[in-house]
């Protein structure tokens, strides 16, 4: 056989779904990779049984059907205050991962540096390393998960074309204020860098915290590209239906990577979800008031147990520091990869080992998600609770 690209050895497969798919292998309650165990509202399945029967069931526009960018572009330019068109300036992808893809490789010539904050959503390093760029990670220092500006800007000097920011971030929580985005603004036009936005959680926030959309801060929209997607907002993760929005000169040329990418979204699926985006405002303040209470369920629920945990600002995940346990002789040696595997196997609960999100050296943390009805995290922390028992019985684990 003929040898393999170099790229493909300088990544592994994702951790998150690699969890799942062990989670399933066992039976056990799946809180690594992050999709609720609950409906997408009703007016939205309902919007896709009348599409199953009458369509459409063929191609759409490459770049995604018209009513479904309209109503893209008239729900995105009310949240950063200008009008957005949605001929030029939004392209709808398969989903958020495609987005973040499409955008890397239309800004991105191989060599080309781009600024990541640590921790990151696992994609952003393969991203680089599919489109040719390469990262340059900046950590967000926890327990606020704060950046340092002078760290940040000897980034930028070495001559970056793009920076990623998270926001609200996966797995951290972490929800920039205003004035971290405008610094990181600053920065970009001082050393012209475009700003790459994953804003997939734009509407899962906990008060007092705001979703500030970078493209709507004062001279940002020409150098921001924003990602996002409809799989957390509705509850639709299997749709994969995700959109970029961005000035014109940057989506007409995303637009072609998009079309040799993917060629298009489903168009049943653009059809229905198109009734979640003319969704009023009450939507969206139910949602959020709908994962404020599973937050404070299931954090209550860590602190009952004795677990330590980041609180976080914003999206569905909490970090879980392990420490306690892997500086117990029953689990000497272990990696926190090693640990999340025991815990399926033993305890019936998924996790996601936090080495999998940090350039740093990190494996005293695991990622959790609460995006599950309360019966499911009432059982899964019922289940956390054992490893408290396990501990003081002096069970030894197998891996």
């Amino acid at each position: 056989m003929p040898k393999l690209s170099d790229r493909v050895g300088t990544f592994t497969d994702s951790v998150i779904r690699r969890m799942t798919r062990i989670s399933d292998e066992y039976d056990a309650i799946n809180l690594s990779q992050g999709f609720p165990d609950f409906d997408p509202p009703r007016e939205i399945t309902d919007a896709l049984a009348k599409a199953a029967k009458e369509g459409p069931h063929q191609y759409s526009i490459t770049f995604g059907a018209e009513n479904f960018r309209e109503a893209l572009a008239r729900k995105h330019g009310k949240a950063i205050g200008r009008t957005v068109n949605p001929e030029t300036e939004i392209v709808v992808t398969c989903g958020g991962t495609e987005a973040m893809m499409a955008a890397m490789m239309t800004v991105c010539n191989p060599g080309d540096k781009v600024v990541v904050f640590s921790p990151f959503y696992e994609n952003y390093g393969a991203d680089a390393i599919l489109s040719g760029a390469e990262p340059i990670y900046v950590p967000l220092v926890p327990p606020e998960f704060h950046f340092d500006e002078k760290v940040l800007e000897d980034a930028f000097k070495q001559g970056v074309k793009a920076i990623i920011v998270c926001n609200p971030s996966n797995p951290c929580g972490k929800v920039f204020t205003r004035d971290e985005l405008l610094s990181i603004g600053r920065l970009a036009e001082k050393y012209d860098a475009f700003i790459i936005t994953d804003e997939v959680y734009e509407h899962i926030i906990y008060k007092p915290y705001v979703h500030v959309p970078m493209a709507g801060l004062p001279g940002m929209y020409e150098r921001t590209i924003t990602c996002s997607s409809l799989s957390k907002t509705y509850s639709i993760t299997g749709w994969r239906l995700g959109y970029l929005t961005g000035p014109e000169e940057v989506i007409e040329s995303a637009k072609k990577v998009h079309d040799f990418l993917t060629v298009g979204a489903a168009s049943p699926l653009q059809e229905a979800a198109t009734a979640g985006l003319n969704f009023g405002p009450e939507y969206y303040e139910n949602m959020q008031q709908m994962y404020t209470e599973k937050r404070e369920y299931f954090l209550k629920g860590l602190d009952e147990i004795g677990i330590a945990h980041t609180v976080p600002q914003g999206s569905y995940f909490v970090l879980v520091d392990i420490s306690r346990y892997l500086e117990n002789e029953m689990f000497a040696g272990y990696t926190d990869m090693e640990f999340c595997e025991w815990m399926i196997k033993n305890i019936g609960v998924a996790a996601v080992p936090g080495s999998s999100f940090f350039k740093e050296d990190v494996n005293h943390l695991i990622r959790l998600h609460f995006a599950r009805e309360k019966s499911t995290l009432k059982e899964a922390l019922h289940r956390l609770g054992k490893m408290e028992l396990l501990l003081t019985e002096g069970k030894t684990p197998e891996i």
